[in-house]
């Protein structure tokens, strides 16, 4: 009917879809809870939770735990303290601690005092550590006596150290503190890998912390019954995922401990010990789990895999599924498996913006090749789309967009990629509405979940960490020694015990083949990049491999040995 009305426009113009299956694909705003997450910030919702369980377990650690009323009155003392050094509604303030009850004081304390938080991981190289306080230009700090002995902070920034100072703001009044803080105010600045060499910082409000977080409890059912495991570094936002759909159900957060990450056995004993119901894992770290399990029970029915646990979720990378089929395989014939859920979501659009819940038992078909990513969270707008930004029928490729209140504010201090990442909505009538544009290839399955299909650029995740490869490949063309370079993730073929196992590989054509070696290069890295983004391999060549028409011929780089 287009092609007849209008037989002048380009086929490429053409839409694929009918009125009914445009219908379809767009997300219904119809039933969007909005009441909260234009009324709320995080921090107030945490005060409300204090009032109806003021004497319940928050936080627990191994040196001690706190009730809500305990916590919440040293966030009100911290914040107090923050507000006369003049932290307000989006004032950066840097984040510097260890997983521990600290850490939690200072997040709320920097929220209650209306600024958000920028956390500085202490473990980082100095150089990424300068480069986030300068383009933050953080003027206050919130650390341990521990956590900056190793960090060069400048004498522009003040210093607010939990431990030693403590015996100050503890003279702070410890009501919480009335701020004029907005859904509107960004609530944290988390950074990311960035193509161009440096990483960038990831705007999020309280709107959109409040919305994920909303959405999140409802998904997975938290309540005040539930013990969840604190994993995840504060660096990532993923620990956001752990920290407030726990503490806004009136649950208790367990911190880990370094010796729950040592595998099957340690995480086994760290989950009956401390009695937890939730776990949130990195998707590497769960299939590692999976092939210890699968190799320690081998036969048809396996004990329990964690007594009293009702729910475990993943997320971070594509699951394998072998991984998924170990699970399915030992839970069967279990009588209260755990619910496991496959979250995807960037850190621009908040944590979490689908997610789909396995099936505890084996699938005898399954729709896709992969394993699904599943539907959007509460108040998540989904869009699959081509090139010329159209919707595409179901089962066909696209680039995955997403919207609503739980897209970022953009990058910081970075205009240009932000206008790149967030476009405006082709389909709303308000060009103010935005969405951002993953990166990430996906289709709809006929049943309405989506299945993740790679990306479109050379943005990878290794172990769960996301990596721009052209961060690592510009941090390598600036040691005066490298002539070209380029990063590509190769899988490890040579260990047994991990086949397929991928890795990211540096080749590099030196100035000088006879003065370059490998560790040289690795420890020039390591004094810029996290140690996540130092490749495992560098190969040296005399050149790159080119195609035809000039191009580096990727397929022709030799495997490392």
């Amino acid at each position: 009917e287009s092609m007849v009305s209008a037989p002048q426009q380009p086929i490429s113009k053409l839409s694929m879809l009918t009125s009914a299956e445009r219908s379809h694909l767009l997300p219904s705003k119809q039933d969007r809870s909005s009441t909260h997450i234009n009324l709320d910030c995080i921090h107030t919702l945490f005060e409300q939770q204090v009032k109806e369980t003021p004497e319940a377990i928050a936080v627990e650690h191994p040196s001690g735990a706190l009730t809500y009323a305990e916590l919440n009155q040293q966030a009100n003392q911290l914040a107090h303290h923050l507000i006369n050094l003049g932290v307000g509604p989006d004032v950066l303030v840097g984040l510097c601690a260890a997983r521990s009850p600290q850490m939690l004081i200072g997040v709320l304390g920097i929220l209650k005092a209306g600024g958000a938080y920028v956390p500085l991981d202490p473990g980082y190289p100095p150089d990424r550590l300068s480069y986030m306080m300068d383009d933050t230009k953080v003027t206050v700090m919130v650390t341990t006596a521990a956590s900056v002995a190793t960090l060069s902070v400048p004498a522009t920034i003040q210093q607010v150290c939990l431990d030693t100072d403590w015996q100050t703001i503890a003279q702070q009044p410890s009501a919480n503190p009335i701020r004029p803080v907005t859904p509107s105010h960004l609530a944290y600045v988390i950074y990311t890998s960035g193509s161009t060499g440096q990483p960038k910082g990831v705007l999020i409000e309280h709107r959109a912390l409040v919305n994920f977080t909303q959405g999140a409890i409802q998904a997975y059912g938290f309540s005040a019954e539930d013990k969840v495991l604190q994993f995840a570094s504060i660096n990532f936002d993923t620990a956001a995922e752990e920290i407030y759909p726990c503490l806004l159900s009136g649950g208790t957060l367990v911190l880990r401990t370094e010796a729950a990450a040592g595998g099957l056995a340690a995480l086994r004993n760290e989950c009956q010990t401390r009695s937890l119901t939730a776990l949130d894992l990195p998707t590497a770290y769960w299939q590692q789990l999976m092939a210890e399990a699968s190799a320690q029970y081998p036969q048809p029915q396996p004990p329990a895999f964690i007594a009293g646990l009702r729910l475990v979720i993943i997320g971070g990378e594509k699951v394998a599924v072998e991984s998924v089929q170990q699970w399915q395989r030992l839970m069967v014939n279990q009588p209260q498996a755990p619910r496991l859920l496959n979250t995807y979501g960037p850190t621009e659009t908040t944590v979490v913006a689908t997610l789909y819940e396995i099936p505890n038992q084996l699938e005898t078909e399954r729709l896709g090749q992969e394993i699904a990513i599943g539907k959007p969270l509460p108040n998540v707008d989904i869009y699959v789309l081509d090139a010329q930004q159209r919707l595409v029928p179901v089962g066909v490729p696209g680039e995955l967009y997403i919207g609503g209140p739980g897209v970022a504010c953009g990058y910081l201090n970075q205009p240009a990629r932000t206008a790149q990442a967030f476009v405006a909505s082709p389909f709303d009538d308000d060009r103010l509405t935005r969405l951002y544009r993953t990166g990430d290839r996906v289709r709809y399955l006929s049943d309405g979940n989506l299945e993740y299909l790679g990306r479109f650029d050379h943005q990878v995740k290794i172990r769960g960490f996301r990596i721009e490869l052209g961060e690592i490949e510009t941090a390598l063309a600036q040691q005066p020694d490298v002539q070209q370079s380029l990063v590509m993730v190769r899988e490890d073929r040579l260990r047994e015990d991990s086949p397929g196992n991928p890795q990211l590989v540096a080749y590099v054509v030196p100035q000088d083949q006879e003065t370059v070696t490998s560790a040289d290069l690795r420890s020039q890295l390591q004094r810029r990049l996290p140690a996540y983004m130092v490749p495992s391999v560098f190969v040296c060549l005399e050149a790159f491999p080119l195609t035809a028409n000039g191009k580096i011929d990727r397929r022709a780089l030799p495997a490392p040995n």
